[in-house]
């Protein structure tokens, strides 16, 4: 075994692992995770449903069930974030934390961890959800699957990111709460998951733009719309592709974070 595997990799996978058996023996974080959106998806987009008219969506595609439908897939991994994320405060309360901190582990070891345990329940649970989107006139072909399957890989890796950062310098859920209340909520019903940004140049269209959460939405909702023709959907590769710099910008500062922890210790 090489000396990145044992110090890198091998923990790595194992706090992956611990993180997808403590989620499955949990049947109240499944239940919480899944239902809660789709309770969202399904209350908000009928009543919308009638009164909404997407400017930029064909006439027989324009349906508000349609377009919630991948705001409600991101919200899915947001919940996701945020209940496998709650680990990293638990861990540290039962003392597990401060002795993967000492142990002569690399300090990328924990987040990576952490990130693919959230990343692989989000994808689990967002691909559980997709198939309801049939009942919203959404069918799925391979065509959507392949386009699917990496902006969830990296959305989830990104909202798993944006959870670690909340959780690593917490010493309470309530406080972990509190904080995903104010501040990742709101950047995701201003991501246009819940309404169409405006265009232009006011202030609700710089939020669109510069909030990160917006392109996996849009990466999402354009695998939906795509065809079975050659070519990519418009949209697709400039939500994938800034979902992916915001999920490396998200791992290399908790990899710091991690480092200057484990020095301390």
């Amino acid at each position: 075994m090489t000396k990145p595997t044992r110090l890198l990799w091998t923990p790595a996978i194992a706090f992956w692992w611990r993180d997808v058996i403590r989620f499955l023996r949990q049947r109240n974080r499944i239940i919480g995770a899944l239902a809660t959106p789709l309770v969202f998806w399904l209350l908000i987009g009928s009543g919308f449903g009638p009164s909404f008219r997407n400017p930029g969506a064909a006439s027989d595609a324009g349906s508000y069930l349609v377009y919630f439908f991948p705001g409600t897939l991101v919200l899915i991994m947001l919940f996701t974030a945020i209940f496998s994320t709650i680990s990293v405060i638990e861990d540290r309360r039962e003392g597990f934390l401060q002795g993967a901190l000492v142990a002569p582990l690399s300090p990328a070891a924990i987040p990576l961890g952490k990130f693919l345990g959230g990343t692989t329940l989000a994808v689990l649970q967002a691909a559980l959800f997709c198939v309801l989107a049939p009942l919203a006139g959404m069918p799925i072909g391979w065509h959507q699957v392949a386009l699917l399957l990496p902006a969830f890989v990296l959305v989830g890796f990104a909202m798993t990111g944006l959870g670690f950062l909340v959780a690593w310098p917490m010493d309470s859920t309530q406080g972990f709460h509190a904080i995903m209340n104010i501040f990742l909520m709101p950047l995701w019903m201003m991501s246009g998951a819940l309404f169409p940004m405006p265009a232009g140049t006011g202030w609700l269209y710089w939020v669109g733009v510069l909030n990160p959460v917006s392109y996996g939405v849009t990466a999402i909702r354009s695998a939906f719309a795509s065809g079975h023709g050659p070519g990519l959907p418009a949209g697709y590769l400039v939500g994938l592709s800034v979902t992916a710099l915001f999920a490396a910008v998200m791992f290399a500062i908790s990899v710091n974070l991690v480092a200057k922890r484990s020095r301390r210790n």
